[in-house]
């Protein structure tokens, strides 16, 4: 099932046995929330976690062992396993009895997020288990989460505010939820968030950062690039760092630029988020292909610059800064 439809699944009790696996971590530990919330009482009695890499072989009997284990002035216990990979032997030898028959009074919680290794067993096609999907939400999904927040503590916030806050943080769900509580604790009296707000409260990640001077550049506004890089210097980071991330991000669009591929694809491909991608193809429709080519390749010669004792980091964020703004030359790499 779809996070979303899990909260209201648990109305009707929690399942023997659950999966959560994807790559959206808040939901993995909200979901733990929930159940421990609704099912749990005395932790420190009814709670048990394992880490799957410790468990091979023989030593999956301790997990079978605390899963049977009957709770103690509590509903329910919770077993959790982390990144639980066994093998197709490990599982008939020491689980497949257990999820054929899994006690009444425990749930088995099993956490996946670290990448297999080699062909384990398909839990998912295991007796008795729920899976949860903790993939990243859609844009609707999570404005509708970010609207609801606000809705339920009695605070306003509109569409863009809410809009704001997603991109700001780039779709990251635990970096939206802890903006998100700022912002409900900063609009507690008011009961009204706005634009302006979220723009004074909200930190803006650096790579969101650099969208914003690469749309700047684009929209071939230098003077907005030079504020949004101010305001990374302003943070400690040196000519040298800046110069890194510039690379790295113009790297990472003249990558997208060479792949035809879905967002999702290209997000997997590159070990990116989704809506990243998303955002960096805005950009490489305002640059274009080649300009993109070009500013990586003048960042990367500046960095070359640098290693090789041609320039100092500093003056070579100010060549770099004084091509992005008027160009580059045909074939000019610092």
């Amino acid at each position: 099932m779809k996070f979303v439809h899990f909260k209201k699944s648990l109305e009707e009790g929690a399942a023997p046995i659950y999966l959560f696996d994807g790559e959206e971590e808040y939901f993995k530990e909200r979901g733990e929330e929930m159940l421990k919330e609704r099912f749990l009482g005395e932790p420190s009695l009814n709670y048990s976690a394992f880490h799957g890499e410790n468990l091979k072989g023989a030593a999956l009997s301790s997990l079978v062992a605390a899963a049977e284990s009957f709770p103690f002035m509590s509903e329910k216990r919770i077993v959790k396993v982390t990144d639980l990979y066994p093998s197709e032997k490990e599982y008939t030898g020491y689980l497949q009895k257990y999820f054929e028959h899994p006690a009444e009074s425990t749930i088995l919680l099993i956490v996946n997020s670290a990448a297999p290794k080699g062909k384990p067993f398909d839990l998912k096609k295991a007796p008795n288990v729920t899976r949860v999907d903790c993939s990243k939400a859609d844009e609707e999904t999570v404005l509708r989460w970010i609207y609801t927040r606000f809705r339920r503590a009695g605070i306003e916030a509109d569409t863009e505010c809410c809009e704001r806050i997603m991109q700001y943080c780039l779709g990251d769900m635990s970096r939206i939820a802890g903006e998100t509580e700022k912002l409900l604790a900063y609009g507690a009296d008011s009961k009204k968030i706005t634009s302006a707000d979220v723009d004074e409260i909200v930190y803006r990640d650096a790579d969101y950062k650099m969208y914003e001077m690469s749309n700047a550049l684009g929209a071939k506004n230098y003077g907005k690039y030079v504020s949004v890089m101010s305001e990374l210097t302003e943070r400690g980071i040196d000519g040298m760092a800046v110069l890194n991330t510039l690379c790295s991000y113009f790297r990472g669009l003249f990558d997208i630029s060479l792949l035809n591929k879905t967002d999702a694809e290209i997000a997997a491909a590159l070990g990116l988020k989704e809506y990243a991608v998303k955002m960096s193809r805005r950009q490489l429709g305002m640059l274009g292909p080649r300009r993109v080519k070009e500013c990586f390749l003048a960042v990367n010669g500046a960095i070359n610059a640098v290693k090789n004792g041609v320039l100092s980091a500093e003056g070579a964020l100010i060549a770099v800064n004084a091509g992005l703004a008027f160009g580059y030359a045909e074939n000019n790499g610092a």
